[in-house]
């Protein structure tokens, strides 16, 4: 029966052995506030302070036009015209403050909001793209789909929401302690008599406003709660169907030859079908939380004048101090009901928080996983021969299933090896070499002299110019215009010289087969010592395919190629060949094979290929050793 590599798992929270999880916002300080702290930190913290004083600003503007509004009514209530221009002209210069300032704050804030988030995004986009982790997600377990998203949108409101967010909470507390001041100069003492007892009550409108706005908050929490999970949810669904649209849109071609519209239809409505079950749960919320918050604020307007009220109907305050005490009670209630206002804001932003922490954290649980040299991760690394070396290679699938146990061989500089069999194993141990697949155990060692050029099936094209696509991965600027359409000519895409500086969607416009010849192209420009063909050519017509591996053994007359292909006409373009075949237990057993196909003459190194035969005749002894003790002797 086929074994299981020991791959270490994190247990579940709650686990014996799994520390606590941090809180969310300590997770979000890892995730995002190292920025404050970078290259840009003096710029940016000059920035925070100047953003600071002009909301300091802001809070001055409603304290004057509340003062304005007190001197306002009184000369309304003493029917001055005098003090009324006064107070037109006033006002007009308020207004002046008020434009500059907060025309100025908005600026100042868009600008840092834009650089944290190119900040974060350039960090997520990082460690994204290094060494195969976009490919290697794709097959972790977890809640880190669509990345895409995640990094252009999440990583936006995750931003913006929070500068956001925090600039409103400063200037409501700034604004409370403000009117608090105001309101409690305005109250003046009120008193109870109880059992004979005066009982002064100083600043009782500052005490009401306390007590109005606080259980008001709590009430808001609690009809809000739901509404955090439920927008989480439908950026999830939002997310997915996006990606589905996406995923049609590049296999456009593949859909419409095999009439697959209606089954893509479907799917479409399915992945809908979850956009509307979320957006019912988020409107629940909602409606919730609009029916309280809407009642709140139309109370709010009537409430402080109802309270006020008296005291001006006794005599004891002016008409001006009545509305002023108005003003500041609805304002002392603004800033203490920040959590009501900003329930929605913040379960979106949290929501996007999350869903940008997965994607960080599994990246980082990633990136230590196969940066780990023990037991449970393959170790691909330099080594300090020329030689590609498999060392007791155990290749696993990402949920620890074995899929080849205990491979170990050596390709020596030069050699032409073509690897047949098990599509599946071949393929995943071509991933190997490349650094993509680090589950299982074992060593590979790399060739010490030379840098290794891969070929997948299908060969990268991104959107951009011809010549652009031809040179990559390095820059238009490496390649003359000569040698670009030399290599298109050798190639058989001669056709397309005249191109070269024509932008497209060249994965839509070439066909496979041509794709493959652009590949091989690539190939001619770059020129390397090693070369890895997975299925290379099978979109090719027969001609084709030998037409390029003649065209390798001809151009690459001491490169070492090796082959991932499954059918007999690659056979005579390579010495050895190694068949992965499946077993009864459901491993890969390996049988090489060996025959002097006729090959293009090229220098030997004799001194280094006798060192080679002799460690790689050890090898294949202790190989077959460890078969025999295995029971694979049979194959």
């Amino acid at each position: 029966m086929a074994s299981d590599v020991n791959i270490q798992t994190t247990p579940k929270e709650g686990e014996p052995g799994r520390p606590r999880q941090p809180s969310f916002m300590r997770r979000f300080i890892v995730l995002a506030g190292p920025y404050w702290n970078s290259n840009e930190k003096w710029t940016v913290r000059g920035l925070v302070a100047l953003l600071l004083l002009l909301t300091i600003a802001q809070v001055l503007i409603p304290i004057m036009i509340n003062l304005w509004s007190a001197s306002l009514f009184d000369a309304l209530e003493q029917k001055s015209i005098e003090r009324f221009f006064t107070q037109i002209f006033q006002i007009c210069v308020i207004l002046l403050v008020a434009v500059t300032i907060n025309g100025t704050h908005l600026k100042i804030k868009r600008r840092i909001q834009l650089g944290w988030r190119r900040w974060l995004t350039r960090r997520m986009q990082d460690n994204w793209m290094a060494t195969g982790h976009h490919y290697q997600l794709l097959h972790m377990p977890g809640d880190h789909d669509n990345p895409d998203g995640r990094i252009a949108e999440d990583i936006r409101n995750t931003t913006e929401a929070a500068l956001d967010l925090a600039h409103s909470l400063v200037y409501c507390g700034l604004l409370l302690g403000s009117f608090i001041q105001i309101l409690w100069t305005l109250s003046g003492d009120l008193s109870f008599m109880v059992g004979g007892v005066d009982i002064p009550i100083p600043g009782h409108m500052v005490w009401v406003a306390l007590i109005y706005a606080s259980a008001a908050s709590s009430l808001a929490m609690l009809v809000g709660r739901p509404l955090v999970r439920a927008t989480d949810k439908r950026q999830t669904a939002e997310a997915n169907f996006r990606f589905g649209l996406v995923r049609a849109r590049e296999n456009s071609e593949a859909i419409a030859l095999l009439h697959g519209e209606v089954g893509e239809r479907r799917r479409f409505s399915e992945l809908f079908r979850g956009i509307e079950g979320a957006w019912n749960r988020q409107t629940t919320g909602l409606t919730r939380l609009v029916v309280f918050t809407s009642g709140y604020s139309v109370f709010s307007t009537a409430f402080p004048v109802l309270i006020a009220a008296p005291r001006y109907i006794a005599g004891i305050t002016t008409l001006g101090q009545l509305m002023q005490t108005a003003q500041a009670f609805q304002q002392l209630s603004q800033a203490l009901s920040w959590p009501v206002d900003n329930m929605q804001r913040v379960a979106e932003w949290r929501a996007s928080v999350e869903r940008v922490l997965a994607l960080h954290e599994a990246l980082a649980a990633l990136k230590e996983d196969t940066t780990r040299p023990d037991a449970h991760t393959i170790v691909v690394q330099k080594s300090t021969m020329p030689t590609l070396c498999f060392h007791d290679l155990t290749i696993a699938n990402a949920d620890g299933a074995v899929v080849l146990e205990g491979f170990s061989a050596e390709i020596d500089s030069g050699e032409h090896v073509l690897i047949g069999g098990d599509p599946g194993a071949a393929v995943k141990l071509f991933k190997v070499v490349a650094g993509l697949w680090p589950w299982g155990k074992g060593t590979v060692g790399l060739p010490c002299d030379a840098t290794l050029f891969f070929m997948p099936q299908r060969p990268y094209m991104p959107v951009g110019t011809l010549r652009g696509v031809l040179a990559y991965p390095s820059a238009i600027e490496c390649f003359a215009d000569e040698a670009l359409a030399a290599a298109l000519d050798n190639v058989g895409l001669g056709h397309l010289t005249e191109r070269l500086g024509q932008t497209d969607a060249w994965e839509q416009i070439l066909t496979a087969g041509e794709q493959q010849r652009l590949g091989f192209a690539r190939l001619l420009l770059h020129r390397p010592k090693w070369v890895f063909l997975q299925e290379s050519t099978d979109a090719m017509d027969p001609e084709g395919e030998k037409r390029m591996m003649q065209l390798l053994n001809d151009e690459f007359p001491n490169a070492t190629i090796l082959t991932v292909g499954f059918h007999a006409d690659l056979e005579p373009y390579h010495q050895r060949k190694l068949t992965l075949t499946p077993s009864p237990d459901g491993l890969i057993l390996i049988r090489e094979s060996r025959k002097a196909w006729e090959q293009p003459k090229r220098s030997v190194n004799w001194g280094g290929r006798l060192f080679s035969t002799l460690l790689r005749r050890n090898e294949r002894r202790a190989m077959i050793s460890g078969m025999w003790k295995r029971g694979d002797w049979r194959n």
